[in-house]
């Protein structure tokens, strides 16, 4: 197998600025260097995600923090009772 010289290099980047343009060429290189990094990261096993649970301090868990409803599901749920029947409502 021959090698890869200069001349060859500049033949197959002529082409792909032919096919792709020289906007799409950096997006293109971009792309595929995320997408090489992301391959290496999960063939080593480095992984940026951070799935496992928090630490315990002091040996006592802290219940999750529960979000309070927002707007929009308050005004979803007014919306709702609004427009089922109450012999289809459950009672509270």
């Amino acid at each position: 197998m021959p090698n890869i010289g200069p001349l060859e290099l500049a033949i197959v980047v002529i082409i792909a600025l032919v096919i792709f343009g020289p906007k799409r060429l950096p997006e293109l290189g971009r792309s595929l260097g995320d997408g090489m990094r992301e391959f290496k990261s999960s063939i080593t096993g480095e992984d940026k995600d951070d799935d496992d649970p928090p630490e315990i301090e002091n040996g006592v868990e802290e219940p999750p923090v529960e979000a309070e409803p927002t707007p929009t599901a308050v005004a979803e749920a007014d919306t709702e009772a609004q427009t089922t029947p109450a012999a289809d409502r459950p009672s509270s």
